[in-house]
C-alpha cells in the first residue's frame, strides 16, 4: 500500500514493508481547493483477510507484554502527537477541511486518548469473587484479540484514535479502516505515529477502503469486536452482519441533537451557545446541534442574535486562519444539505440567514418558523444549519425532544441548572449538556448514544474502556483436583 504526500511524517507509514493495495488507489484532495495532495492505496477484502492474519499473529506477542512497556509505547504517542502537531494539524486542515481551532482540538484530544490509554495499561483488570467453595474465585478482563476500527471522515483522528489506542493499551491488534477521503489524517497520521512509538509490526494495521473493505473487516473471523462510527444507516448494516458472524459491535452513529433554549436566558449568550453548536466545523459533528427548541418569549430576539452571527461568520479555505468554517467534504454532501435547506423553505420555513454556498463552501445558516415536519428539522442536515421550533411550555418541549429518534446529545439553557436536569429526566439522551451546547468530547468521560445514535455503547474512561475492549474470564484455583462421585 503506498502513500505519496509531501511530508515525510506522514508518507512514511505506506513505505518499507507495506505492499501495493490490491483495491487500487484513490486521490487524496484538499477540499477547499480541489489540488490533489497524493495518492493513497485502497484496500479490498484480500488485504483486510491478509491484515487480520497478521494481526492475530502478531497479537499474541503484544498482549504478553507487560502493562509497563504497553503504557510507555501509549505514552509515547501521545507526546509525538503533540510534538508534530503542527504538521498534523496542516493534514486536518488541508484534507479534511477543519478550520485552526477545529484541527488544534482534534490534535489535543487525541493526545489526550493517548495518555488515558497509558493508563488504561495499568488499571486493576478483576475482582475477586466469593464463591461457596474451598478455592480462590476471581474474574479478569482479558484482550478480545483482534479489534476492527471502522472511522469516518468528518472528524478523523479522534474518531480513529478513541478506540485505537485503549484496544491496543489493553493487549490487543488493531486494524483501522479511516474513509478513503480522509486517508492521512484519519489513518496514516495514527500508523505513523503508533510506529515511531514503538508498536510492534502487525499489531496495528491501517487500511484506508470503501464498503468493500468494511464488509470484509466485520467479517473475517481474525477479527472479534468492531468498533464502528457512522451514519446510522451503515451502523444497521453493520450491526446485522456482526450479528450473523457472533461478533460483538460498538456503534455510535448519528445524531439530530436538540438544544433547549427556556425562558430565562441571557438570549445573546444563549445565541452564541447556539452559533457555535451548529456551525463548528460546517455542522459535520454527529453531536452538532440539529434542532434549536426555544421558548416563545425569547425566539424572535434568539433568532435575531443567531442570524446575526450567522452573517458575520468567515467561511473560506480551511488553511486559512481568517476562516471560521471551511468547506464541507464534498459535493454530494453540499447537495445533500441544500436540498434540506431549499425543501424546509418550500415547507414554509423562514430563511433567515444564509441557504448560499460556493464551491463546497456553505453560508451557516439559520431557519426560523419551522416545524417537526420541516425537513432540516426531521433530518439529521450535518451540514452548518440551525432550524429553530418555538414551544410554549415545558410537556410540549419534551414532546418536539422527543420527537426524533436520535438520542446523542441535548443542551439546555437555562438560569436555573435545577430545570435543565428535570427537562434531561424526560429526554432520552447518551448525553446531556446543562448551559452548554451540544458537541463535546473528552478522553477521560464515556461517550455514547441511544436510540438510533447508536448501542448505547461508550468509549473513553477506564470502565468503558475495558468493557469495549476486552472479555471477561471466569478462573478458579483451589489447592487440589476435585473429588466427585463418578
Amino acid at each position: 500500500m503506498t502513500l505519496i504526500a509531501s511530508e515525510d511524517f506522514t508518507s512514511a507509514v505506506f513505505t518499507g514493508a507495506w505492499t501495493p493495495a490490491k483495491g487500487g488507489d484513490a486521490p487524496v484532495v484538499s477540499p477547499s481547493s480541489g489540488e490533489v495532495l497524493g495518492r493513497t492505496g485502497i484496500a479490498d477484502a484480500d488485504d483486510v483477510r491478509d491484515a487480520a492474519a497478521r494481526a492475530a499473529r502478531a497479537q499474541k506477542g503484544w498482549a504478553a507484554a507487560s502493562f509497563e512497556e504497553r503504557a510507555a509505547v501509549l505514552r509515547r504517542a501521545g507526546d509525538l502527537l503533540e510534538a508534530n502537531a503542527g504538521e498534523i494539524m496542516g493534514w486536518l486542515r488541508r484534507e479534511g477541511g477543519a478550520a485552526a481551532g477545529m484541527a488544534g482540538f482534534q490534535v489535543h484530544v487525541a493526545a489526550g486518548e493517548c495518555f488515558e490509554a497509558a493508563a488504561l495499561a495499568s488499571q486493576p483488570h478483576g475482582e475477586i469473587l466469593r464463591t461457596g467453595k474451598p478455592r480462590l474465585s476471581f474474574s479478569r478482563q482479558v484482550p478480545a484479540g483482534v479489534v476492527g476500527v471502522i472511522a469516518p471522515f468528518n472528524v478523523p483522528l479522534i474518531l480513529g484514535i478513541r478506540s485505537v489506542a485503549p484496544a491496543l493499551a489493553v493487549g490487543n491488534a488493531v486494524i483501522l479502516k479511516p474513509d478513503p477521503r480522509t486517508a492521512v489524517c484519519g489513518g496514516a497520521v495514527m500508523a505513523e505515529v503508533f510506529r515511531r512509538a514503538g508498536v510492534p509490526g502487525g499489531v496495528f494495521q491501517v487500511l484506508p477502503g470503501g464498503a468493500a473493505a468494511g464488509e470484509a473487516l466485520v467479517a473475517d473471523p481474525h477479527v472479534r469486536v468492531i468498533s464502528f462510527t457512522g451514519s446510522t444507516a451503515a451502523g444497521r448494516r453493520v450491526g446485522e452482519a456482526a450479528g450473523r458472524h457472533l461478533k460483538r459491535v460498538h456503534l455510535e452513529l448519528g445524531g439530530n441533537s436538540p438544544l433547549v433554549v427556556l425562558d430565562d436566558v441571557d438570549v445573546d449568550a444563549a445565541a452564541s451557545v447556539g452559533a457555535w453548536g451548529s456551525f463548528l466545523h460546517q455542522g459535520q459533528i454527529c453531536m452538532t446541534t440539529g434542532r434549536h427548541l426555544v421558548h416563545e418569549s425569547v425566539a424572535d430576539a434568539y433568532v435575531d442574535r443567531l442570524s446575526a452571527r450567522a452573517d458575520a461568520l468567515t467561511v473560506g479555505d480551511a488553511e486559512s486562519d481568517g476562516s471560521a468554517l471551511g468547506p464541507v467534504i464534498d459535493a454530494g454532501q453540499r447537495d445533500k444539505i441544500h436540498a434540506l435547506v431549499t425543501g424546509s423553505v418550500d415547507h414554509g420555513a423562514e430563511l433567515r440567514a444564509g441557504g448560499t454556498y460556493e464551491g463546497l463552501f456553505y453560508r451557516p445558516t439559520v431557519l426560523d418558523r419551522v416545524d417537526a415536519a420541516t425537513p432540516a428539522y426531521a433530518e439529521e442536515v450535518f451540514g452548518p444549519v440551525a432550524p429553530v421550533v418555538r414551544f410554549s411550555s415545558v410537556d410540549e418541549l419534551v414532546e418536539l425532544a422527543n420527537s426524533s429518534e436520535y438520542g446523542l446529545s441535548l443542551g439546555v439553557l437555562t438560569s436555573n441548572p435545577m430545570r435543565g436536569m428535570e427537562i434531561a429526566d424526560r429526554v432520552p439522551s447518551g448525553i446531556v449538556h446543562i448551559n452548554d451546547q451540544t458537541v463535546d468530547d473528552e478522553a477521560v468521560a464515556p461517550f455514547g448514544g441511544v436510540g438510533d445514535s447508536g448501542t448505547g455503547s461508550r468509549f473513553g474512561g477506564t470502565r468503558a474502556n475495558l468493557e469495549a475492549f476486552t472479555e471477561t474470564q471466569w478462573v478458579t484455583m483451589q489447592a487440589a483436583p476435585a473429588r466427585y462421585p463418578f
